[in-house]
């Protein structure tokens, strides 16, 4: 049986708009930030979107994301979170090293690449194979999404090679414990700033 899981990612923090390392360490969210959930959630609601489940890294960006996009219960799960960045977390990102970054974050105590992959995936798995998820909503994080949707990359036909948008929204089948990307939601926010 087919299910859906819409993966979201969180709206604009003040870590983001200062550009400043954000995995697991948190910011809140900006004004921006707040209109860019409501925006996502007025998306659903124009489309009759409605989910029997929902789920929010245990960050309080997502979880005011979530809070903003559906007023309904749901579950804080810690595979969820952003990739951990050690010690480069609340720096600058002109900090970064150039993409991919791999295993570089391992030396100052974050995780490596296939760590935060495999954590995500294995959280998200778990979650889509409950009997009466037919339809979820899980917010999380730009590298996390990222990383869960380069798993999948090989079962699907569409792809984003720019950066994951805040409160993009990533709509994903699950079949046969796989899943496959269905569509890229990147609203428009231009009249916003």
């Amino acid at each position: 049986m087919k299910k859906t899981l819409y993966l979201m990612r969180h709206g604009q923090t003040l870590f983001n708009f200062r550009r400043k390392v954000q995995g697991w360490c948190d910011s809140p969210l900006t004004n921006l930030g707040i209109r860019q959930a409501v925006i996502a959630g007025e998306y659903f609601k124009r489309n009759n979107i409605t989910f029997d489940h929902a789920y929010s890294s245990t960050s309080e960006r997502a979880c005011d994301t979530l809070e903003y996009v559906a007023k309904i219960p749901y579950t804080r799960v810690k595979g969820l979170k952003e990739w951990n960045f050690g010690t480069f977390e609340g720096e600058s990102e002109d900090l970064n090293p150039p993409l991919p970054y791999r295993d570089f974050f391992v030396k100052y105590g974050g995780e490596d690449e296939f760590e935060l992959r495999n954590r995500v995936v294995e959280t998200l798995s778990s979650i889509m194979k409950n009997d009466d998820h037919h339809t979820v909503l899980a917010v999380s994080h730009g590298a996390a999404c990222r990383q869960f949707m380069m798993h999948w990359a090989y079962n699907s036909d569409i792809n984003q090679k720019e950066r994951l948008d805040n409160c993009c929204i990533l709509k994903f089948e699950f079949e046969n414990e796989e899943f496959k990307l269905l569509e890229i939601i990147n609203h428009d926010f231009s009249k916003l700033y």
